[in-house]
């Protein structure tokens, strides 16, 4: 039996929150810079595979929002888009926006302290921090275009297009 004083619950998704993207990121950019300035001198060269991951992810979630969002809008020429489907691309960009906002904190970290840092191995690493700091931004913009592209369009309510060619009550 159910109480009808109690507060009922709604079952759908919130759009994701850009402060948690950002604490996340600025958590991130701390743990990051920690990292590189415990441990710089005894660290391997940073590599260049997490940007082209990155740059990969953002690449395809970016084509997945376009062709979603014309789906969802049932743009002449397109087929029906599978509500499961969608789902699945909701919680991939929810996914990726916050590995994204974690990726660009921590290179923001690394960016910063190898900036400041005067040697030479520094200086060799800090294009593939910034690659991944632009590579990173480019997957959390992505994936929040992803998720935009997944909203259900709101339809025009009749009533209220009724009510708009009536004369008011009021004076």
């Amino acid at each position: 039996m159910s109480n009808p004083q109690a507060p009922k619950s709604d079952p759908s998704l919130r759009p994701t929150s850009i402060s948690v993207l950002v604490v996340a990121g600025l958590a991130a950019a701390a743990l990051g810079w920690l990292l590189i300035s415990f441990s710089y001198g005894s660290l391997p060269d940073l590599p260049w595979s997490p940007v082209i991951v990155l740059v990969v992810l953002a690449i395809a979630e970016a084509l997945l929002a376009q062709n979603t969002s014309a789906r969802i809008q049932r743009k002449p020429g397109t087929m029906r888009v599978d509500p499961l489907a969608v789902a699945r691309y909701v919680a991939l960009a929810k996914a990726s926006s916050l590995v994204g906002a974690i990726s660009t904190g921590f290179s923001a970290g690394l960016v910063i302290y190898l900036a400041m840092e005067s040697t030479q191995a520094a200086h060799d690493d800090l294009p593939k921090a910034v690659g991944s700091l632009v590579a990173a931004l480019a997957l959390v913009g992505a994936a929040l275009w992803l998720e935009r592209a997944c909203r259900v369009p709101e339809k025009p309510d009749a009533k209220d297009e009724d009510d708009s060619d009536r004369p008011s009550g009021r004076r």
